[in-house]
């Protein structure tokens, strides 16, 4: 689990995201690299990192947490019955789960958090995303962090911290 405290501290120890530390640290190694060469992609990227270095951090736990997920899967002879299983049965289990995750998550989710409660990759339940999207069941907003999310509307409490994207 990666540390909020640890990446704000890289980040400043490298000169203010200037070598980019933080983003070694949370694995972004060619970002890292970019900015250890562009000095934070000339301070520009440094300021960026300093207001969403939080959200980052919570991205970084997901994927890795979703990377464990795949690990303890069994092997892809199992995975294929799995999948065969899966969309034999109702069609609806991923949109269930993306329900569920958004109504834990009072209407906000990102791709990552729906792969990781619905058990897919995130490429399918960023596709899931979007159909729902395109049926109007969901919109697109990002936070003031910079991070891009997708909101279930009748489940949302406010929309204080978002913007319509």
């Amino acid at each position: 689990m990666y540390s909020v405290g640890l990446a704000y501290l890289l980040w400043f120890l490298s000169g203010f995201g200037a070598l980019g530390l933080h983003r070694f640290y949370l694995g972004k190694y060619r970002s890292g690299i970019l900015w250890a060469l562009t000095g934070g992609l000339f301070v520009v990227g440094s300021i960026y990192d300093f207001f969403t270095l939080a959200g980052q951090v919570r991205d970084a736990n997901l994927k890795n947490e979703l990377a464990e997920l795949r690990a303890r899967q069994p092997s892809p002879q199992w995975r294929n019955v799995t999948h065969e299983a899966r969309d034999s049965g109702p069609k609806d289990s991923v949109e269930r789960s993306i329900l569920k995750a958004a109504r834990e998550n009072k209407g906000v989710i990102t791709p990552a958090e729906v792969a990781l409660s619905a058990n897919v990759s995130i490429d399918e339940a960023k596709k899931e995303l979007d159909a729902m999207l395109s049926k109007g069941y969901a919109e697109m907003r990002v936070r003031k962090s910079g991070t891009i999310v997708y909101t279930i509307p009748e489940m949302m409490d406010g929309d204080d911290e978002l913007e319509n994207f």
